[in-house]
């Protein structure tokens, strides 16, 4: 970590995760914090869903809930941004306080419930970059009163097609009560049956993830599996935060409800993405997510079958150079193992990642 890196952590550990967080955003506002350079390497360009992302690694949604600074994200080194999780309304969320850091563990507990300013926000901020360069995706979900949840992913779907790189179905936040029914099979097969009958009426033949939590048994990723086969979804995203609690060695906080991220989440996260490729085959999508904090984390992800890879929590405790520092030691690896592409690495260790216990 660098002296700036340092200097910034120390700032904003100063204030509660939530603060924190919106100082953040500020900052990339105004144009600060400057991280590192990342390479644009060709080793390390990556098609994946007719997509040509120029490095794999990507900022996981959660961060940029309001679609507020994707390009300052791109800036830092990021191959690709996803904003959102959106709903349709505007909705303040649970109650504070509702992040929590757990620092001994490099991870936080967050229970923030899809807080964010709704579709028409985003939709306006996301019009106004229209012709920039850069992946940008967008996360959908379900307002928390919703009556018709599958309504406000349609609604999403219409609304972001036009201006998104890719659309994520998120059911797989732990924070929405309800929300995780959502991928069991007979709910599945409607959702996602909708979604891409809206895709069609949109008019976008944008790509379409779904994102599934890992706290799933062997049974629900067959059908989950099942169903994204079916249904020609471009892809999978493995995983939103976790309701389990491994052995976490923080003094304060591990008992609070809610999704855990960070480096606990690694070994699961891993071991499941791992079992989706097995059952998906070696031609759908997959972006791993859970626990990555380094170049050989994210390297072990593609290892064990990811086409790309995201983050968020490792960047709350390494800083916001901690992109471009992956993104040059996944540079250096290609070029020191003579790689063609990075993507000669995936599927190399998927066996030893599809037996780990879950």
């Amino acid at each position: 970590m660098s002296a700036f890196d340092r200097l910034g952590r120390h700032l904003l550990f100063s204030f509660d995760a939530e603060a924190a967080h919106g100082l953040s955003i500020k900052a990339l506002r105004c144009g600060l914090p400057v991280g590192g350079r990342a390479p644009r390497d060709r080793r390390l360009h990556v098609k994946v869903a007719g997509l040509d992302f120029p490095n794999p690694l990507g900022m996981a949604a959660g961060y940029d809930k309001n679609a507020e600074v994707p390009d300052a994200l791109l800036g830092l080194g990021f191959g690709f941004a996803e904003v959102g999780t959106v709903t349709p309304l505007a909705q303040a969320g649970n109650p504070k306080p509702r992040i929590f850091r757990l620092v001994e563990d490099d991870a936080v507990i967050n229970r923030l419930g899809f807080n964010n300013e709704g579709h028409d926000a985003a939709e306006k901020r996301l019009a106004a970059r229209a012709g920039r360069p850069g992946i940008v995706g967008v996360n959908i979900g379900a307002n928390k009163d919703s009556s018709n949840r599958i309504g406000d992913y349609i609604s999403g779907v219409k609304r972001f097609a036009r201006h998104a790189s890719y659309l994520t179905v998120n059911i797989s936040s732990p924070n929405t009560p309800g929300l995780r029914n959502m991928q069991a099979r007979e709910q599945l097969a409607e959702l996602l049956a909708s979604v891409m009958i809206a895709r069609a009426e949109a008019g976008h033949a944008v790509p379409i993830f779904l994102k599934i939590a890992p706290d799933l048994h062997e049974a629900e990723l067959e059908d989950i599996a099942a169903e994204v086969t079916e249904k020609a979804i471009d892809g999978v995203i493995v995983s939103n935060t976790t309701i389990a609690r491994p052995t976490l060695r923080s003094p304060t906080h591990t008992g609070e409800a809610g999704g855990l991220s960070g480096k606990p989440l690694f070994a699961r996260s891993t071991a499941v993405l791992a079992r989706m490729r097995k059952l998906l085959g070696p031609q759908s999508a997959i972006i791993g997510v859970g626990g990555v904090d380094s170049t050989e984390t994210a390297l072990e992800k593609i290892r064990a079958g990811a086409d790309l890879v995201q983050l968020y929590t490792g960047m709350v405790y390494a800083g916001p150079s901690l992109p471009a520092r992956i993104v040059r030691g996944m540079a250096d690896f290609a070029a020191r193992e003579g790689l063609d592409g990075i993507s000669e690495l995936r599927d190399t260790r998927l066996d030893q990642w599809a037996a780990a216990p879950l």
